[in-house]
C-alpha cells in the first residue's frame, strides 16, 4: 500500500521562532472475596482486573458474608469505575470498619479519595496502606499519584528513590519520576526518564519499527517523527523540527489533518505522512515527545515556538467571523478540551463560571469551544451574547486565524492553549491545582509560551478564587485602553 505522503510548503524566509498529561489513574485492589482478610493490591500500572465479578454479584455476597471486608472492598472497587465515588467511599469504609488492618481497602479508599481531589486524605490512606504492608513497592506507585496530585512533588521524588531501589527497572516508577521531575523544572532529568512511556502497557500510540533516532548527525538520512498524544503536543513539539533538520537529513513528520495546514510551512519539515496511514520508507524515526531529551532541552534552553502558516481563505473567513476594531475588547473563551482526555475532568469547567466577565465593560466574548461542551451555549437562551465560532472551524487553521482578531483568550487547559502561545497570541490560562508539567509548580508563566499567563488554582477544586483574579486582570486591561 502506498504510503500517503505529502509534501511541505516552503519555510518562511524569516527564522522560525511538547503532552502525556498524567499518570496512569491508580488502579483499584480487587480481591477475590475468598482471598484472605489481607490481600496483596495489584500493581498500581497493571491494569487490575475485577476476578469476573459484577456489583450486583457483590451485592448478592454481600447477602450471605455482611461482615467480609473483602466483598465490601471489591465492591467499593467496581463502584469506583463505574463513577460512583461516594458509594465507593463508603464500601471501602465498611471493609475497614470490619478490618482496620486491611491494606487493600486502604489503598482503594486512597485511589477514590483522589478521584474527589481531597489529596490530604488520600495521602494519608496510601501512607496507611503501604505501612500496613511493609513497604510493598507496588503500593508506593499509588502513593506517589496522591503525592504527585497534591502538589508534594519533593514527597514524592523521596519515594520514588526507595521505591526504584527495591525495582530499579519498572516503567510505571520510572515514568511516574519523569512526570514530577519535569513538574520541578528538573528537565534534564524528566526528560531522560521520559521514554519509559513507550513500555507503559497503557501506551496506545503505534511504535514506529526500526532504529529509534539518538539525537546524532542524520547525514543525508530520512528521519519519520511520528506522532502521539494530543493536538496540543504537536503544537508543543513543532519548535522541534528546524533542530532536526538542522542535524542534516530529510524529516517527514506523521500528522493528523487537522493540523496539516497550519503546520505546512513550518521550517525543517520536508513532507507529511497522514496519522494512521502506512509509513513510508525511512531510515531512522523518533517519537515527538522524545525530541526534547535528543535535543538536550534544559529549562533555560526551551526553544521557541514554531511559525505556523494561516492561509489566506483562513483569515477571509475570520474577518467575516469577527469584526475588526471597533472600540470593543474581543475575548475568546474555551472552558472544556477534548472530554474523552482521561484528566479533563480535573481541568475543565462549565460554561456559566465565564458568564462573570459578560459583567466587565467593553467585553465582547467569542465562543472558541468545539465538542460536546458546545452544547452549554443554548443554556443562555440567546446567542447575542456569547458568540459562538466552533461551528466554523474545520481545522485549527481556522482556529488560528480568529486568534489573530482577537485581543486576548481566556480559557482552561486544552491544545488551543497551545495553539494561542504558539501564535504568541495573548492567553490566560486558567489551570487546575496540578497542572500539565509544561507549567510547572509554581508562578504566572511559562518558558515553551512567553505570551501565556498562568491562573492557579491554589486550593484543589477551587474554580472561584481563579475566575475571580481573571476578572480583576481583565477589569485591569479594559481600564488601561480607556
Amino acid at each position: 500500500m502506498k504510503a500517503n505522503i505529502t509534501q511541505a510548503a516552503p519555510a518562511p524566509s524569516s527564522q522560525a521562532a511538547l503532552p502525556l498529561q498524567a499518570s496512569p489513574r491508580p488502579v483499584s485492589s480487587v480481591p477475590a472475596p475468598a482471598a484472605p482478610a489481607v490481600p496483596s493490591p495489584a500493581p498500581a500500572h497493571a491494569q487490575s482486573g475485577s476476578h469476573g465479578l459484577s456489583i450486583e454479584m457483590l451485592e448478592r455476597m454481600l447477602e450471605q458474608q455482611p461482615n467480609d471486608p473483602n466483598v465490601w472492598s471489591a465492591l467499593g472497587a467496581l463502584l469506583r469505575q463505574a463513577a460512583k465515588p461516594e458509594a465507593a467511599i463508603a464500601c471501602q469504609r465498611r471493609a475497614l470498619e470490619i478490618d482496620q488492618r486491611h491494606v487493600g481497602a486502604w489503598t482503594n479508599l486512597g485511589n477514590v479519595l483522589g478521584d474527589l481531589e481531597r489529596y490530604d486524605e488520600a495521602i494519608a490512606a496510601q501512607e496507611h496502606a503501604v505501612v500496613l504492608s511493609g513497604g510493598n513497592a507496588s503500593l508506593l506507585s499509588n502513593l506517589v499519584v496522591a503525592l504527585r496530585h497534591g502538589c508534594r512533588f519533593n514527597r514524592a521524588l523521596e519515594i520514588l528513590d526507595v521505591a526504584l531501589r527495591a525495582r530499579p527497572g519498572d516503567v510505571g516508577l520510572l515514568w511516574d519520576r519523569a512526570l514530577t521531575l519535569l513538574q520541578v523544572g528538573r528537565y534534564a532529568e524528566g526528560f531522560r526518564d521520559y521514554d519509559s512511556r513507550l513500555s507503559l502497557p497503557s501506551y496506545q500510540n503505534r511504535i514506529a519499527e526500526g532504529p529509534m533516532w539518538d539525537g546524532g548527525p542524520l547525514d543525508g538520512k530520512t528521519i519519520l517523527l511520528t506522532t502521539e498524544q494530543g493536538f496540543g503536543d504537536v503544537l508543543l513539539t513543532a519548535r522541534y523540527a528546524p533542530l532536526v533538520k538542522a542535524r542534516g537529513g530529510r524529516v517527514l513528520l506523521e500528522c493528523h489533518p487537522e493540523l496539516q495546514r497550519l503546520l505546512s510551512g513550518v521550517e525543517g519539515i520536508d513532507g507529511f505522512v497522514r496519522a494512521g496511514t502506512p509509513y513510508p520508507a525511512y531510515d531512522v524515526h523518533c517519537p515527538l515527545m522524545s525530541l526534547p531529551h535528543r535535543l538536550g532541552t534544559t529549562i533555560e534552553t526551551v526553544p521557541p515556538p514554531t511559525r505556523l502558516t494561516v492561509p489566506a481563505d483562513a483569515r477571509e473567513k475570520a474577518a467575516r467571523l469577527v469584526p475588526g476594531p471597533d472600540g470593543t475588547i474581543k475575548v475568546g473563551i474555551i472552558w472544556s478540551g477534548r472530554v474523552t482526555f482521561k484528566d479533563n475532568a480535573r481541568r475543565a469547567t462549565t460554561l456559566s463560571r465565564f458568564l462573570r466577565f459578560l459583567d466587565v465593560p467593553k467585553v465582547r466574548l467569542y465562543s472558541i469551544q468545539k465538542g460536546p461542551p458546545e452544547a452549554e451555549l443554548e443554556t443562555l437562551g440567546t446567542s447575542t451574547l456569547i458568540t459562538p465560532l466552533g461551528p466554523h472551524f474545520n481545522d485549527f487553521a481556522d482556529t488560528a486565524a480568529v486568534l489573530e482578531r482577537l485581543d486576548l483568550v481566556i480559557m482552561t487547559d486544552s491544545s488551543v492553549a497551545h495553539l494561542a502561545g504558539s501564535l504568541g497570541r495573548p492567553v490566560w490560562n486558567l489551570l487546575q491545582f496540578m497542572p500539565y508539567w509544561v507549567y510547572g509548580d509554581k508562578g504566572d508563566t511559562t518558558p515553551w509560551y512567553p505570551s501565556m499567563r498562568l491562573f492557579r488554582q491554589t486550593t484543589p477544586s477551587d474554580w472561584d478564587s481563579v475566575f475571580a483574579a481573571a476578572e480583576q486582570a481583565l477589569r485591569q486591561v479594559v481600564a488601561l485602553r480607556t
